[in-house]
């Protein structure tokens, strides 16, 4: 089993530089473009099962990549919860938010929003429920939350991923053996290694 974490493509608000946060936003022209981008990327991918969350822009860059396989909304794949900091434009945070932003592993967040122990909790519980199923998966997410998978994936990276910047429509494998997965890469490296690259499906 193979799993590919994708996060959604660009919506008005990620131009915008604006705290996103679970605000139902579709994805913009830039980002139906990374999505189409991403899809041709992994043309000869046939994706047995895509998980996406509930929201807009994370539906339509499943949908974009695998138009041919019914999605399967899980709420556990939602963007972190940012509370009354949601719409905050990021060039100008609180004080607050600057040191929960310049330290995120030893910063807890701020009252109001969600603790990143509750993202990876429910990033986890829905990994071990998905460990047993065959083939590609296309799980379609948000920044935070996809940070949330990876920091379970790799449990001895300390919270180093918290403050690695993911771009729109950037992409994660980790591949399942034996019933553990394998630590997560990014597609980008994976493919100029040639490590997991298909041929033509069928």
């Amino acid at each position: 089993m193979m799993i590919y974490i994708v996060r959604h493509g660009q919506t008005e608000m990620n131009n915008r530089k604006v705290l996103q946060g679970r605000s139902n936003y579709p994805l913009n022209e830039a980002g139906i473009a990374q999505a189409q981008k991403t899809a041709e990327e992994l043309k000869h991918i046939a994706f047995t099962k895509v998980f996406t969350s509930p929201l807009k822009r994370a539906i339509q860059t499943a949908e974009i990549i695998a138009p041919y396989a019914d999605a399967v909304i899980d709420e556990r794949l939602i963007e972190m919860d940012y509370g009354p900091y949601e719409g905050t434009d990021l060039n100008h945070l609180p004080p607050e938010m600057l040191a929960f932003f310049s330290d995120f592993a030893h910063n807890p967040a701020p009252d109001g929003m969600e603790q990143l122990s509750s993202v990876v909790e429910r990033a986890g519980a829905f990994i071990e429920e998905i460990k047993g199923l065959e083939g590609d998966v296309l799980i379609s997410t948000h920044a935070i939350a996809m940070k949330g998978i990876l920091e379970y994936l790799t449990p001895g990276s300390g919270g180093a991923y918290w403050s690695k910047y993911i771009g729109n429509c950037a992409v994660y494998v980790a591949e399942c053996r034996n019933g553990a997965f394998e630590v997560p890469k990014e597609w980008s490296e994976s493919k100029k290694s040639g490590e997991w690259v298909r041929g033509p499906v069928g």
